[in-house]
């Protein structure tokens, strides 16, 4: 009886496991799908409501908003009700029109260009205040749970509610800054009134509200790297900035990475800072693209859907394009995101 030799072996085994993975339906797609679906049936019976549920609150809108975008939809043509009267929509497909107008008009680049540069700001200071405010909780100083606790407040009360309370300290009468300023014989300051000094206070408003996260997540960052690490750079004597730039802002990398974009995301489509601080004023001073595309919507008249709705496509494009951007620059750098 002949024997096979090792190297024979391993190869008819390697067969028969090819074999056996394709008997078993890997090989084409539909097969692994049932195989799936029949396994982990019960995973997809609890995540089917969650699916479903976006798909009707998220997936229909934004479809509606895509399809209105390709349209003529304002306050004058859409299907409406006047009395006991059902008038028809009466709007039309004029496919990429709207587009055109928005990228080539100076509206929309205007507006685009000082959303980039509201959300770089805001983005940037909250980074460094949130690094800066979670190194020092790091350390063992006296306090130190009554600090966190007092840093993470702006971040507990709803926002709306930390808006109208800046907008009452913005007040050019009777705002607590501007009698600050009196005491110290200042003039008030138009906080809100001056277009520059608008913008400087919805972006310190924007900051106050984003710091307490950032620095909550730099802080979990923090307490993961490994003391190890400052104790053997201190004992080679390396010094303060060296310990930080070589270990501590490595170790947060990933951290990092992760809430500066959804920092920028946030801060790009921030509605309520700017609503209910300035409406977008003075003038057009303050408007971001989101603000713009509600004012489309609610405000002007007659009331620009397609308009709205095409701002808003526009919108999503664009943070999609950063994401894709930032991610890849992230994959060139070593980093799986």
């Amino acid at each position: 009886m002949a024997v096979d030799s090792p190297s024979q072996s391993v190869a008819k085994a390697a067969g028969d496991s090819v074999a056996r993975g394709r008997s078993r339906g890997t090989g084409t797609p539909r097969r692994a799908a049932k195989r799936s679906l029949s396994t982990h049936w019960y995973a997809w019976a609890m995540v089917a409501p969650v699916v479903i549920v976006i798909g009707v609150i998220i997936g229909y809108p934004l479809v509606r908003g895509i399809y209105l975008s390709f349209t003529d939809a304002n306050e004058r043509n859409v299907a409406r009700s006047i009395g006991v009267n059902e008038i028809p929509a009466s709007y039309e497909f004029i496919g990429l029109d709207n587009y055109k107008d928005a990228i080539t008009g100076s509206q929309f680049l205007g507006t685009l260009g000082w959303t980039i540069v509201w959300t770089v700001s805001c983005v940037a200071l909250t980074f460094v205040l949130g690094l800066g405010l979670a190194n020092i909780l790091n350390r063992k100083i006296a306090g130190r749970s009554v600090y966190r606790m007092l840093l993470v407040l702006p971040w507990a009360v709803p926002g709306f509610v930390s808006v109208f309370a800046w907008r009452f300290l913005y007040d050019e009468r009777r705002g607590i800054l501007n009698q600050v300023l009196a005491g110290g014989g200042i003039d008030a300051v138009p906080w809100l009134n001056d277009p520059t000094w608008a913008k400087f206070s919805v972006i310190a408003v924007n900051v106050w509200l984003g710091v307490p996260f950032m620095m909550v997540a730099l802080l979990g960052g923090l307490q993961s790297i490994p003391g190890e690490l400052y104790e053997a750079a201190e004992m080679d004597g390396a010094s303060a900035w060296q310990r930080f730039r070589h270990i501590t802002l490595p170790g947060l990398r990933s951290v990092s990475t992760t809430v500066i974009l959804l920092s920028t995301i946030w801060t790009f489509n921030m509605f309520p800072v700017i609503f209910l601080l300035t409406r977008g004023g003075p003038g057009e001073a303050t408007q971001i693209l989101v603000t713009q595309a509600y004012k489309f919507s609610f405000e002007v008249s007659p009331r620009d859907f397609a308009q709205s709705s095409t701002w808003g496509v526009l919108i999503l494009v664009l943070l999609m394009v950063f994401a894709a951007f930032y991610q890849r620059v992230l994959r060139k750098q070593g980093e799986v995101w």
